[in-house]
């Protein structure tokens, strides 16, 4: 013997719904990468100043370095919001 149920309309509307912003969630979602840390050395490189320069830019605040260990390391996120278009 099998017994069928009926749901409500307004029930499988709102799993439709439901499906609807889970699909919309999918389309938008980016997955959370961890940060990017580069030296010194390796940003003097790549913006093309001095470490005397990284230094002052980072007690002025232009730039906020990080350290562990003795290491002087700046986040990759960091050095490109800083960059601005003149």
């Amino acid at each position: 013997m099998t017994v069928k149920i009926e749901l409500p309309n307004e029930f499988l509307n709102d799993i439709d719904n439901i499906k609807k912003e889970i699909a919309t969630l999918k389309l938008h979602f980016q997955p959370k990468q961890p940060p990017t840390y580069i030296t010194r050395f390796e940003v003097s490189k790549m913006l093309n100043v001095s470490l005397v320069t990284l230094n002052k830019w980072n007690k002025n605040g232009k730039l906020k370095a990080v350290g562990i260990g003795g290491r002087v390391l700046y986040r990759q996120e960091d050095i490109n919001n800083s960059i601005v278009e003149l």
